[in-house]
């Protein structure tokens, strides 16, 4: 049984192909949870399985899956369970967003470096700060040539400012990704064609999201 200060309980939320179902594939596998001679993983997205799902692109119920991850930021490597919660990304579906959170102590909140936060990021964020989550932003498509990454860090600043029921809520870290190539940084990167992993997010989780909390007894 793992010990609780080694468990992160995290929910991606997002709006509607901002990439959030991408990101979690990434982190699926340079979690090393399915063999990398899989071909077949590079070609189909592991968790919108669902026929309904494929054919609209969208996530419509929450999958969780389990994965673990290497941290080699202390002394000894430790490995940390990271349970995933995948949400729907859809005003449709937000009874099934509410009771996701519920599960979660932390979110990964993914935004499209060029459209900004949508409509239901506004939805999500505000159900997730009320229930007191830490949250993490993750800036994705930060290739792409309309990119407006400095507007869009205002953006979110400002909606912080809005839905944030604490001031602690305001000291979120951001972290910038091009999910499609299984890439992030800790920092904003001259060149986003320059190799990386998914191994910031994955600290980001272990050291900014908390480990659930244990009942006495």
């Amino acid at each position: 049984m793992t010990d609780p200060q080694y468990i992160r309980n995290i929910a991606i939320i997002a709006h509607v192909d901002h990439g959030k179902t991408t990101l979690l594939d990434g982190l699926l596998k340079q979690s090393n949870t399915f063999r990398s001679n899989q071909a077949e993983m590079a070609q189909t997205l592991i968790m919108d399985s669902g026929d309904q799902e494929r054919e609209r692109g969208i996530t419509i119920t929450a999958k969780q899956t389990t994965v673990y991850y290497q941290s080699t930021d202390t002394d000894s490597a430790v490995d940390y369970k990271i349970n995933i919660i995948d949400t729907p990304g859809h005003a449709d579906f937000s009874g099934e967003v509410e009771r996701t959170l519920n599960m979660a102590d932390g979110v990964l909140l993914v935004v499209d470096a060029q459209e900004g936060p949508m409509p239901q990021t506004k939805f999500v964020l505000s159900k997730a700060l009320e229930l007191g989550l830490t949250p993490v932003v993750i800036i994705n498509k930060i290739d792409k040539p309309a990119r407006r990454i400095a507007e869009v860090e205002d953006e979110l600043a400002d909606l912080f400012l809005e839905l944030a029921t604490d001031e602690s809520q305001l000291k979120y870290p951001v972290y910038y990704a091009v999910a499609r190539e299984g890439k992030a940084w800790a920092a904003l990167p001259s060149d986003a064609s320059q190799p990386a992993s998914l191994a910031p997010i994955f600290q980001a989780i272990i050291s900014h999201i908390p480990a659930p909390q244990v009942a006495d007894g």
